[in-house]
């Protein structure tokens, strides 16, 4: 029954991200905004709703591992499978914006992280903890990234009031596909992840290991499905969108929600994933830079590395 379940989870991953990817590219042309600010916005925060739904549920439950390893593995797995598969497919355009601030941003909230996480070495402190403190912290940087965003999508509406659109793309009906496929999304995620959790602790792995790989790839997965919807629709902005403004709000919304419901131990194993990440975020950017899109070299490089990773941690745990 748990592996039916799994299964039902995945069609609905796909099916949802199909509607969805359908539904919020035709509202940004209602919206009249770049499809790149929907990515970074609508999609990338319902893509992302699974990962702040397990890890917030785990700092409630002072489950501090699962908490913060989801959020780095989700991040990794976005900068390295999801842009990868999602480059391979069609070559992701990115824009001068993503390359100035938004990748930037993001390497900025990585950062943060590292910082933040470390007590012993910068402070001096007995243990390393994410503190409520540093919670509001991450929830400040995120209010400025969300002003920034509103900011841009309102002056570029400005620029395109003058473009007619298709009497058939309408209010209601992309709204209500939007909805419905961010619900099954959802739902298709948390089907995963419960199951496919079951399944690995029964074959013995780890609560660390879990919440690097099962739980993270689970909770990534719509952002994996949603990425290659739009690559395949050759929607590439909305495919980098989502998976820039994923791990934006991953760190600062997410973790920062965490953190001041329940302050998180840091676990020593998981600095060099944060360093990793930063590693991959700094790479996502050099390769943004050529040719102002991220190619199918590119997209297998990253995916690559993904596997490489996979066989170290696991080795490691």
């Amino acid at each position: 029954m748990v592996y039916i379940l799994l299964l039902i989870g995945f069609l609905l991953l796909i099916k949802g991200a199909d509607l969805f990817v359908a539904g919020s590219s035709n509202l940004a042309r209602l919206l009249r905004v770049p499809p790149i600010l929907i990515g970074l916005t609508i999609v990338a925060f319902g893509t992302s709703a699974p990962e702040a739904t397990v890890s917030i549920i785990a700092a409630i439950e002072g489950n501090a591992d699962v908490s913060l390893g989801n959020v780095v593995g989700s991040n990794i797995f976005n900068l390295t499978l999801v842009v990868g598969v999602a480059a391979f497919i069609f070559p992701l355009v990115v824009q001068s914006e993503t390359i100035r601030k938004e990748i930037p941003f993001t390497l900025l909230a990585s950062g943060a992280l590292l910082i933040l996480i470390s007590d012993i070495v910068l402070q001096g402190f007995g243990s390393n903890l994410l503190t409520r403190s540093d919670g509001l912290i991450f929830l400040l940087f995120f209010s400025v990234f969300m002003y920034y965003v509103i900011e841009i999508g309102l002056k570029s509406r400005k620029e395109s009031l003058s473009v007619e659109i298709p009497k058939d793309i309408t209010w209601g009906r992309n709204t209500f596909l939007t909805l419905i496929g961010l619900g099954a999304i959802v739902l298709g995620g948390d089907m995963v992840v419960d199951n496919g959790t079951e399944i690995a602790y029964t074959l013995g792995m780890s609560e660390t290991l879990v919440g690097l790989t099962i739980i993270a790839i689970g909770t990534s997965l719509p952002e994996l499905v949603t990425s290659i919807t739009a690559a395949l629709r050759k929607e590439s902005e909305i495919a980098l969108g989502n998976i820039v403004g994923s791990n934006i709000f991953n760190i600062l919304f997410v973790l920062g929600a965490s953190s001041i419901i329940s302050p998180l131990p840091i676990n020593d194993k998981v600095f060099l994933d944060v360093i990793l990440m930063i590693v991959l975020t700094f790479i996502l950017l050099l390769f943004s830079r050529t040719h102002y899109t991220v190619g199918k070299k590119e997209g297998f490089i990253l995916a690559f590395i993904y596997i490489i990773y996979m066989v170290y941690i696991i080795v490691r745990n």
